[in-house]
Order: structure tokens, then sequence, then C-alpha cells
């Protein structure tokens, strides 16, 4: 209850910064917070986490994530956290068919796999232009891209790589998987909770909600309800509009 409270008093970027910092001061580190932040917002909003994360903390985000993680899984979140994605929403073909073809020969296509090429297409281009990528590859190598990233990493790194890619695909029903895996099962995942309702409770909860209906057949309502009690629940159900 009290997170909740707290986490509906913050300005958002400042919540999605403190969230950061919380994710990785003490002994080890919460990497799926790191990964649902910087995979999924955009680069004004990231730009901002960083400058925030600067004067409030007083600590640069980069160099805390560097010294938080490691190997492929730190490049790919030093690389979101520049903020450099391509924002133009125009698609070019000729370049998802390039990409695709990359990213076949860096993974499916050989022994071993070549991260930095995933990481760079991953982590600089549009989300259209990775649907049309995701398409592509398709027709290149017989199967999905998800599939193959899952086939070719694992950890953290894959968890990454899949965040970027089901936002490119569909972000709504990215967020709402994640609230599904934070009350399926015994237990909740409070934390991961609080954080989508309220991160998104202004942008695009609203799709979400249907997502999650879609997805679960069940309202995102029902499940909170039955997941959880008291004043926290009745809050939690105030911000989704049960």
């Amino acid at each position: 209850m009290e997170e909740l409270i707290l986490a509906l008093f913050m300005p958002s970027t400042y919540y999605d910064a403190w969230s950061l910092r919380n994710a990785m001061k003490g002994a080890g580190t919460q990497e799926r917070v790191l990964i649902e932040i910087l995979c999924t917002r955009t680069n004004r909003e990231i730009q901002e986490i960083v400058r925030c994360y600067q004067s409030e903390f007083g600590r640069d985000l980069e160099k805390d994530i560097r010294s938080d993680t490691s190997g492929h899984f730190e490049r790919l979140l030093v690389s979101m956290c520049q903020g450099n994605r391509d924002e133009n929403q125009n698609v070019n073909h000729q370049m998802a068919q390039e990409d695709a073809q990359r990213l076949y020969q860096a993974g499916e296509g050989k022994l071993g796999t070549d991260e930095s090429c995933f990481n760079m297409i991953l982590a600089t281009r549009s989300f259209p232009q990775l649907r049309a990528t995701m398409e592509a590859y398709s027709r290149v190598a017989n199967r999905d891209l998800l599939s193959s990233v899952a086939r070719e990493f694992s950890g953290s790194v894959e968890s990454g790589l899949k965040a970027i890619l089901q936002c490119a695909l569909n972000r709504q029903a990215f967020f709402a998987e994640r609230l599904h895996r934070s009350m399926k099962g015994a237990g909740t995942d409070d934390s991961t909770l609080v954080r989508i309702v309220v991160t998104r409770s202004e942008i695009d909860l609203v799709q979400i909600k249907q997502m999650f209906c879609q997805m679960y057949q069940k309202t995102l309502g029902t499940m909170i309800a039955s997941d959880t009690s008291g004043d926290y629940r009745k809050l939690l159900l105030a911000i989704v509009g049960q």
C-alpha cells in the first residue's frame, strides 16, 4: 500500500529513475526491472530518466549499469540508456530485408552467435522498422525472430532482446503479459504490479486492459481483485477503473 501511494505521488520520470536505482542498490540486481523500463521507454523518456537519475541520486546511470551487470546484457542496457533509437515511423523494406539477413547470419545461420549484431539492430532501429524486420526474418529463416533469440541466447540478455521485440510487435501485449505473470500462481509480485499499473495509467492502460482480456479471457480488474485485498485492492481497482 505504501509503495503504491508513493508511486502515485512521484512524477513518472522520477519514479522510473527511483525504480532503476532500487533495482541496483544493495546486493543483487533486479534485472527484470531494468529490462522493463530501459527496453520500453521512448528516447525522450530515457534521456529524462538519465538526467533525473543524476540530479536526484547524484549518480551516473550508465556507470551503475556497468558495475551491476556484465557481458552482453550490460552492453544491451548501455545501448538502451543512450536513447538513440531511430524514431522515424516510416519503414525501409530494403533495410528490413538486409537486417533480417544479417540477424540470420549472426545467429541461426552459423555456429555460435554474433551478439553485437543483435544488439546493434535491436537497440537502434525504430519499432515499426523492427516489425518489418521480424516479418522479413520469418521468410529468411522459416522461424520467427523471437524463437531464434530464445535458441541463441539465455538469461537476462535473452529477456532483454525479447522485451524489445515484444514491444515492437505489441507494447500493450508485453505489459499485459507482465501483469499476468505478476499475479499468476502463488503469491503476488506487488512491485511489478504497482509499477506497471502506475506508469502506464495515463499512457495506455486502457489498451493494456483490452489486450489482457483478449489474452487471458478475464479482466485485469477481476485478477487484481482476487489477488489483492483491503485498501490496497481498492486503490489499484480505482486506478484501473473497475
